[in-house]
């Protein structure tokens, strides 16, 4: 069975030799240790500044753009801020806005980073200069699943078909997705192998929105695309494309799940905030409960349920150790499934 659920990858990934594939522990799990204790049961969100500031390492209109927009949007719905002012910084899977952050911004206990398993991703297969030990997080807060679309004159009509032929020839079919080494890719490489084809002779192509990924299988250069159903659905909508698999355990959204149709693999992708790798743990535990009173407010509830967005929010300890295991399968999942850049 192929799948990214935490107790499958370290139960069949135990004997690849992890610690031998390299990458270094992030030290932020006493600093997450602290601020947790600052930020006791009996803690309220206070209000954090008058301007707060948003990076954003993606374009205008993808999943973390629209993520890191709801996201101010609530922060002064609670209350937390007063204005909120948001920087797009796009390209290869968020680790040119990771460093543009890490560098401009460590220190300022007023700008936020957004991030998640995609720039976990691209970090693993890029090895970048800078990486995700130059932050802190601070918050999860959403899952995504990952759907397989088509366009609406596609001969291939499910995801048998589409399996079929990339267990033929993978090279001959082409996949849109978005940045290399994010989670598009990764699962574009588990469900290669899980067609028992050959993930070596992926296909990808790699995309900085999901605009582009739409257009590249509109225009017949992209046999198929993934990316989360929001980024669909305009065109799902219209007939322009149609949807032949979610990577949820079960259908959703009126989709037939990727697992139920013989081919078993499933994905979430999750969505998170950050700080700076220079702000104080304390004012870390204060950013972890403005963001807990931001998801609490109505107009981030709405946002969840327009985009088919599930919460999970999730913040302290265990936030920094599930993402010490999505850095370390992610490396694995590298290794084991030769992506390239």
């Amino acid at each position: 069975m192929l799948n990214l659920e935490r107790r499958a990858v370290l139960g069949g990934l135990a004997g690849l030799g992890m610690t031998a594939l390299g990458g270094t522990a992030p030290a932020w799990a006493q600093t997450a240790k602290t601020a947790a204790a600052g930020a006791s049961g009996k803690a309220r969100a206070a209000r954090l500044a008058p301007k707060l500031r948003i990076v954003i390492p993606a374009n205008a209109g993808g999943g973390w753009d629209q993520t890191g927009r709801a996201l101010g949007t609530a922060l002064l719905g609670a209350g937390m801020t007063d204005e909120i002012e948001y920087e797009n910084k796009g390209g290869k899977g968020g680790t040119l806005g990771l460093a543009y952050y890490a560098e401009k911004y460590s220190n300022d206990p007023n700008t936020l980073l957004m991030g998640g398993m995609v720039m976990v991703g691209a970090v693993a297969l890029q090895k970048p200069a800078v990486d995700m030990t130059r932050i802190q997080p601070i918050a999860r807060l959403t899952s995504d699943y990952l759907v397989v679309v088509v366009a609406a004159n596609s001969p291939i009509r499910s995801i048998g078909d589409l399996a079929e032929r990339m267990r033929a020839n993978p090279k001959e079919v082409p996949i849109a997705g978005g940045s290399a080494g994010g989670v598009d890719h990764v699962f574009a490489g588990v469900f290669t192998r899980a067609s028992k084809g050959n993930p070596e002779e992926l296909m990808y192509l790699p995309f900085a929105g999901g605009a582009e990924v739409v257009q590249a299988v509109l225009g017949g250069k992209a046999v198929a695309g993934i990316s989360g159903y929001s980024e669909f659905s305009e065109q799902l909508a219209s007939g322009k494309l149609r949807a032949i698999g979610v990577s949820s355990k079960r259908s959703v959204f009126g989709i037939p799940a990727i697992r139920e149709q013989g081919v078993d693999v499933d994905m979430a992708n999750w969505r998170g905030v950050f700080t700076g790798q220079g702000v104080s743990a304390a004012r870390q535990a204060e950013m972890v409960e403005a963001v807990k009173a931001a998801t609490g407010h109505e107009s981030w509830q709405k946002t969840l349920k327009q985009n088919h967005w599930a919460s999970s929010l999730l913040s302290g300890p265990s936030f920094s150790s599930f993402i010490d295991f999505d850095m370390t399968t992610s490396r694995v999942m590298v290794h084991l499934l030769k992506l390239k850049v």
